[in-house]
């Protein structure tokens, strides 16, 4: 090879050298905040997933089937509107604003996290359902499946004659009358308070075979009321994790 070819391709491999120095990637407090909002976006797409689950639809009348339709498509449009906001903080994290954005979309994240974790009060539309239990027949399975069936159709915040419902909530029997939840003994008429799509909570109940007609073959009287707002006011005391760390 000839120095002059020699010396073209030293100053090509050169320019890729330096082009790449400054297209790589570099981590920066702008850069972190949007990953994590991307990392939201992709948990409410995967919510959005698993939001409605198949199972019993077969057995539901073309009414009710129209009626869960009309909630999803209600909830992709919520999702929609969530995804243009996260796209619009990006965009500030981006323009030189980041530090304002971040800060509010923290405060947002914070807001949010503490009403998933029982530490603030929440308000909204959502369910009343009401379970009278004359027998003493209800059992804490029986509860506890219709927390995960209002979980499944959207539940946000909940709470049981007046203890906050969170992930770690657990339900155990009394030895009497009444059942323990989270350490608290509590009463029939047991009263869930769920905050969420009022429609499709409600159609979730009704199912054929589902919570409300569980209930009723065990003597007790449920009642579904929907409502424009309904409040969440138990609160859960603020713990740290004991096991837990972050993995950094």
């Amino acid at each position: 090879m000839t120095a002059p070819a020699r010396e073209r391709e030293e100053s090509v491999r050169a320019g890729w050298a330096r082009l790449w120095r400054a297209g790589r990637p570099r981590l920066t407090r702008a850069n972190l905040y949007i990953c994590v909002l991307a990392m939201l976006l992709g948990f409410a797409m995967v919510a959005q997933v698993h939001e409605t689950r198949s199972s019993g639809l077969e057995n539901l009348r073309q009414e009710d089937l129209v009626a869960l339709l009309d909630s999803v498509n209600q909830q992709s449009l919520k999702l929609s509107k969530e995804a243009d906001e996260l796209t619009a903080t990006k965009k500030q994290l981006e323009s030189g604003t980041g530090d304002q954005a971040a800060l509010q979309a923290a405060t947002q994240r914070l807001e949010t996290l503490g009403i998933l974790a029982g530490t603030l009060p929440a308000t909204g539309p959502g369910i009343r359902l009401t379970i009278g239990d004359p027998g003493n027949n209800v059992r804490p399975s029986d509860i506890l499946n219709a927390v995960e069936e209002l979980r499944d159709a959207g539940a946000e915040a909940m709470q049981i004659n007046g203890v906050r419902v969170i992930a770690a909530t657990y339900f155990a029997a009394s030895g009497g009358t009444g059942m323990v939840i989270d350490g608290t003994t509590v009463h029939a008429p047991y009263v869930i308070v769920a905050i969420g799509d009022p429609h499709t909570m409600a159609t979730a109940m009704a199912i054929p075979g589902g919570v409300v007609d569980g209930l009723k073959q065990l003597h007790a009287t449920p009642v579904v009321t929907s409502e424009s707002r309904v409040a969440v006011t138990a609160l859960r005391p603020a713990t740290s994790p004991r096991y837990a760390q972050p993995d950094n």
